[in-house]
């Protein structure tokens, strides 16, 4: 494997939407680049025993026209739609996201409130653990010099599980979001309480993050709008941004309180439009 023998001095080429932009400021170059772009194990979406598989180089324009993702979780659409420009998604890869682990990725948020895992594989084997340990530090991911990510699977107990996703940049499109949340819960249907809260957050420390304790606020409590607003402003105390050129740091948590409150609101819409599925 190529991977193994010439570790951090290869770079992975797939959509090169970062690659490529990168090597033009880069210092130094790599010895080697490894086109993976054709190879077709890494592509495809479909279900599987262990939930729903999405390969490594499936686009974030396949995202957007797969009617398996469109029906089970229109907030990865929302995500992908937010990426750079139509040329972009073409090319794009959602492991490219990724794997370039910036805190302000847009597909990252929804798959790490899904729950979602990853699968690596290396000379000595493959290994399977959850999204959440793949990010390390802004560009930087736990994966070995010879490992190389293989697909990202959303576990079956979380199949339409009713989601949000917000993004505020400083233009409407092509734009690096300021801040982004994602919003996902199952909502008990005789009680009408919170189930399952989950929360993340992107743009707003040095990887995309949970919110664990606006989760634990919510969870179990009735779906209110006042809870959605309480539970933004909780969120916003665990985000951890930094003042740039962009935004202020106080603004960017600003930004998270509203968003995840729409992020939820956006998830009650699904909801509401799934009861009359279960009663009938």
């Amino acid at each position: 494997m190529l991977l193994a023998k010439h570790g951090r001095s290869a770079k992975i080429l797939a959509g090169g939407t970062d690659l490529l932009a990168d090597l033009k400021f880069a210092t130094q170059v790599p010895d080697l680049v490894i086109d993976i772009s054709r190879a077709r194990d890494l592509s495809g979406i479909a279900v599987t025993d262990g939930g729903l598989r999405i390969g490594a180089l499936v686009t974030h324009s396949e995202l957007i026209a797969s009617p398996l993702i469109r029906d089970m979780f229109p907030a990865l659409v929302d995500a992908a739609h937010s990426i750079g420009a139509v040329q972009t998604r073409n090319v794009g890869t959602l492991g490219g996201n990724l794997m370039t682990c910036l805190p302000s990725m847009d597909s990252g948020p929804t798959l790490l409130a899904l729950d979602a895992r990853v699968t690596a594989a290396s000379a000595s084997g493959r290994r399977e653990f959850a999204l959440a340990d793949l990010f390390v530090g802004p560009r930087k991911t736990s994966l070995g010099a010879d490992e190389l990510l293989l697909d990202i699977v959303i576990p079956t107990q979380n199949f339409g599980k009713p989601a949000g996703f917000q993004k505020f940049g400083l233009r409407k499109g092509q734009a690096l979001a300021l801040a982004n949340a994602a919003a996902i819960f199952w909502m008990d249907q005789s009680t009408g309480r919170f189930v399952e809260p989950r929360i993340a957050l992107g743009a707003v420390a040095p990887t995309v993050i949970r919110a664990p304790r606006a989760e634990a606020y919510l969870r179990g409590r009735s779906v209110t709008l006042e809870a959605m607003v309480e539970a933004g402003r909780i969120a916003a105390t665990e985000a951890k941004p930094i003042s740039d050129f962009r935004a202020s740091a106080g603004y960017r948590c600003d930004l998270i309180a509203v968003l995840v409150k729409r992020a939820l609101q956006d998830a009650l819409a699904l909801a509401q439009a799934k009861q009359p599925e279960a009663a009938a």
